[in-house]
């Protein structure tokens, strides 16, 4: 009797062909490696199915985990009782100076301090609105690559299992890009709304002291001044974010509309997935890591909404700049430095450029956020801080993309308004500055062009009444005059 248990050989008995082999072998691996793989396939379905893709495309909890992993791994040290109360007075007193330059009041209710991983924690909520209209093609898209494209009919009813861990792999592998692309940002924000979005709970205003910290390096300002500046950018979005009521859905609607248009580039994974040995873990895991290209369609539609998305955010944007640098100017010697970092910072692919060329395969211009600082400036110059505010009392108020090109043609209007000039106005009142002209023209045809003109003038005081009757039988009723001897004679002696 074999003493090898259930007819396995130990590793190195001989080289009988006859005796029983490792089965998974076969397949391209070992058990170990077959073990580990159906671990982590009961892991990933594990959360999804008790909850943890929160009913959408994308697994939203595997990516917390991995953006959390990814900035635990560099150092993200909690925020010290110190810390918290110097971002909190920061944050008071720069809503005290922006009282100065803004007529919309303050925005922030709650000054916190956050870490990197609660700035993950505390701003999921709306990536995950932002970024799971695009989630949900890429994971069909996926799912289509991976379970070997267009299945019949027929064969999905047995298949439905099969078609359904397929997609929870695409939908894991999607939250497994988006948790690093959080990760990456969360290791570069400063605060809530350095994206340009409300990523913020309604009513909270954040810093973080770690970003503050890398921000000011190299700058040769002190550090007060970088979190008092950083402050007062946080403050005045929040302001934006709280009390312009459309706002807030306006830009995420944006993003979402923009997102609709994005189309999937899977020829890398496509390629990749063919002819791969399943049963290698190490296989697969090289063949999924490979980086998702997101590429827009280009349709009048969507260019449209890139347009209208990249406007508003350059709005915001060049609102804030405005703004801050007023309530600035003469308070914090270092604020020339502090506004070049953050223009640098955009120039050279900040932070928002990345992750939404990430998330949601959009790369923001740098060019419009100048552009709209400069319209927000001249309007300050031209109308004052409330008539530049007040554009925010609508959405048909705000800029266009055009009037982001013209920003004087804007301020101070232009001479042509939908084909309409000057000079085409001066035309169509012409009349009425030279009298009654226009209206003889249009009643001529109630007078007769030969006596009705001359009798009149006979007449004298009667002429009211002559003139209605010179015509006769032109009248409504063709009657001669009936009774009026004298009316009946001229027309026909």
């Amino acid at each position: 009797m074999s003493d090898t248990p259930f007819g396995f050989n130990r590793p190195g008995d001989g080289d009988d062909d006859d005796r029983p082999q490792d089965p998974f072998k076969g397949m391209g691996g070992d058990m170990a490696q077959f073990a580990d793989m159906l671990h982590r396939f009961a892991d990933m379905i594990g959360a999804q199915g008790a909850g943890g893709g929160g009913g959408g495309p994308l697994n939203w909890d595997l990516a917390k985990n991995i953006a959390r992993h990814t900035v635990v791994e560099q150092g993200d040290p909690s925020v010290v009782d110190t810390e918290r109360r110097q971002v909190e007075e920061a944050l008071r007193l720069a809503e005290l100076w922006l009282d100065e330059r803004t007529t919309l009041p303050a925005g922030i209710r709650t000054p916190q301090a956050w870490s990197r991983s609660e700035w993950i924690e505390q701003t999921l909520p709306v990536w995950a609105k932002v970024c799971d209209p695009i989630a949900s093609r890429m994971v069909d898209s996926m799912g289509g690559a991976l379970g070997g494209g267009e299945i019949p009919a027929d064969v999905q009813a047995m298949a439905g299992p099969l078609i359904g861990m397929v997609k929870q792999m695409a939908g894991a592998m999607v939250g497994g890009q988006a948790g690093q692309a959080l990760g990456a940002l969360a290791r570069e924000v400063t605060g809530s709304a350095d994206v340009g979005l409300p990523l913020a709970p309604d009513g909270v205003g954040a810093l973080l002291p770690a970003g503050v910290e890398a921000f000011g390096e190299g700058l040769e300002v002190s550090s007060d001044e970088v979190r008092l500046y950083l402050a007062l950018r946080e403050a005045a979005h929040q302001r934006l974010f709280t009390h312009v009521p459309w706002l807030r859905s306006h830009l995420l609607g944006a993003v979402e509309e923009y997102a609709r248009g994005i189309t999937v580039d899977l020829s890398g994974i496509e390629q990749a997935v063919q002819g791969l040995d399943m049963s290698n873990p190490e296989a697969i895991q090289e063949a999924l890591g490979g980086e998702i290209q997101l590429q827009p369609e280009e349709t009048p539609r969507q260019k449209a909404a890139l347009a209208r998305l990249e406007t508003a955010l350059a709005l915001v944007e060049g609102w804030v700049d405005t703004v801050v640098n007023e309530a600035a100017e003469g308070r914090l010697p270092g604020s020339v430095k502090l506004a070049e970092a953050v223009r640098r910072r955009r120039a050279t692919g900040g932070p928002a450029e990345r992750t939404f060329a990430t998330l949601v395969g959009l790369e923001l211009r740098p060019r419009r956020l100048r552009e709209a600082a400069a319209l927000w400036r001249s309007l300050t110059e031209a109308r004052g801080t409330q008539g530049r505010d007040a554009v925010w009392d609508h959405p048909d108020l705000l800029p266009t993309s055009d009037d982001l090109d013209d920003p004087h043609g804007f301020v101070h209007g232009r001479d042509e308004i939908e084909g309409l000039s000057d000079i085409d106005l001066s035309k169509l009142t012409k009349g009425l500055d030279e009298g009654e002209k226009p209206d003889e023209k249009d009643t001529g045809d109630e007078k007769d062009t030969g006596d009705a003109g001359e009798d009149a003038d006979a007449q004298g005081s009667g002429d009211a009444k002559g003139s209605g009757e010179e015509p006769d039988g032109e009248g409504p009723g063709g009657d001669p005059g009936g009774e009026r001897g004298p009316g009946d004679e001229g027309p026909r002696g």
